[in-house]
């Protein structure tokens, strides 16, 4: 099969670099955009946190390929990667390969969406239009690309959802450490002897508590306040022993002990409402369990609080969202965190991701919305089915080819341990 137009990836990512290797091994065209100055930038600025996830998980097969065409060393399958090797040891040596190269923008951010010549309002021979996209580069130049099918890897990463519940957090900004911080490196003197809260439940804000909990040893006057919205935090600590990603696993079992040891003063089904400053100090206004409470004061607050997808870019395109994730909808059932808290998700490919807009997808991360676990795993088989389709080998696209590890766990099997003060989790899957 072959075409004119390529195949537009937006995003340098691990779900947009898998697209454009197996768009390779179809030999067909294709144009990668990506807005920041390298590959895999936002790894990078997690470049010191280690994954819970091996090698063997992060590298797609068709760029292990690639690599291996070119006779180029691959990281040992079976180690645990940090952020900054993502970026510096696959995703950037991936696109210097030939294959790629050439197809590759740096600096180049999408800023328009949509059919050539239409609007989202107009039907009439819309699937025989290409899709016009509007780049620009690094310079606040603009250029015009036509493409035939258009792959959404953009991620979720930049749009960290607020502390506040449904609310924005400016009156304390300069407090509010979103993403991880290094509390053991370069943000170490920002964190010791100070009154420290962590937001959120995922595996950002277990590894933000482990490393707080080591300062708390150099810097005994350190203290650390833990608040989530989950009735017990025994609901987001995983699958200990019985999961088969075992960094995954010790994470849970690491706060568990920290958590029995009273390191940490965890607040649980916790809604935090307002925030305020009061003596360069911050201040929560909460509620828990059907009563006003006010939590601090805090010098520093870290929200691992999540993050959600922009759908700024496809006001003109027709694509569809589950209203509460924010998900590709096929996959709501799949990974709604209120009714499961498994990280395993039931292998899904083009089907699963087809949007109204024919011909367009969106991948990785950001088909997950606000959905709290995604593993670059699931975004290798997404992007291998949805290339098969576009490239019209109609087998391999509904095949299942994800090797995902299991979590072990779900709500309904928590890890268990009791702390005093905090409710029980109840089941759920």
């Amino acid at each position: 099969m072959t075409t004119i137009l390529p195949v537009a990836i937006i995003g340098g990512g691990p779900a947009g670099l898998a697209a454009a290797a197996h768009l390779v091994q179809y030999q067909q065209p294709f144009v990668l955009f990506e807005s920041g100055p390298a590959l895999g930038t936002h790894f990078l600025e997690y470049g010191y946190v280690r994954l819970f996830s091996t090698w063997r998980y992060n590298i797609d097969a068709a760029s292990k390929k690639l690599f291996e065409q070119h006779e180029m060393a691959l990281p040992d399958p079976d180690r645990l990667p940090y952020g900054k090797e993502i970026a510096e040891h696959y995703l950037q040596p991936l696109g210097q390969l030939p294959e790629l190269k050439p197809f590759i923008h740096l600096n180049s951010r999408v800023i328009h969406l949509q059919r050539q010549g239409l609007d989202k309002m107009k039907t009439a021979n819309r699937d025989d239009k290409p899709f016009e996209l509007v780049i620009e580069n690094g310079t606040g130049t603009c250029q015009t690309v036509l493409a035939r099918a258009v792959i959404d890897a953009t991620g979720t990463w930049q749009n960290p959802n607020p502390v506040v519940s449904g609310g924005a957090t400016n009156a304390a900004a300069e407090f509010v450490d979103y993403g991880i911080p290094s509390i053991l490196g370069a943000d170490q003197k920002r964190f010791q002897n100070k009154r420290v809260v962590v937001v959120g439940s995922g595996h950002s804000a277990l590894n933000s508590l482990i490393d707080l909990v080591q300062l708390k040893e150099r810097f005994p006057d350190t203290e650390i306040t833990w608040i989530v919205r989950k009735a017990s935090p025994e609901q987001v600590l995983g699958g200990g022993e019985a999961d088969q990603l075992p960094e995954r696993g010790a994470l849970g079992q690491r706060i568990k002990a920290l958590l029995t040891g009273e390191q940490i003063n965890v607040q649980t089904s916790s809604f935090i409402q307002s925030i305020s400053l009061n003596d360069e100090q911050v201040l929560f206004g909460a509620e828990q369990r059907g009563h006003k409470i006010d939590f601090g004061p805090f010098d520093q607050v870290i929200a691992n609080t999540g993050s959600h997808p922009s759908f700024e870019l496809l006001r003109e395109v027709r694509y569809a969202f589950d209203p509460a994730l924010e998900s590709v909808p096929a996959l709501a059932p799949l990974i709604d965190p209120n009714v499961h808290s498994c990280g395993t998700v039931r292998p899904h490919g083009e089907r699963e991701l087809r949007q109204p807009e024919k011909d367009f997808y969106i991948i990785g991360a950001k088909s997950y919305g606000r959905a709290p676990t995604f593993l670059m795993a699931t975004g290798f088989e997404q992007a291998r089915s949805v290339v098969a389709h576009l490239s019209g080998d109609r087998e391999a696209a509904e095949r299942v080819e994800l090797d995902l590890p299991e979590t072990g766990v779900c709500s309904s099997r928590p890890l268990a341990f009791t702390i005093n003060g905090a409710d029980r989790g109840t089941s759920c899957c």
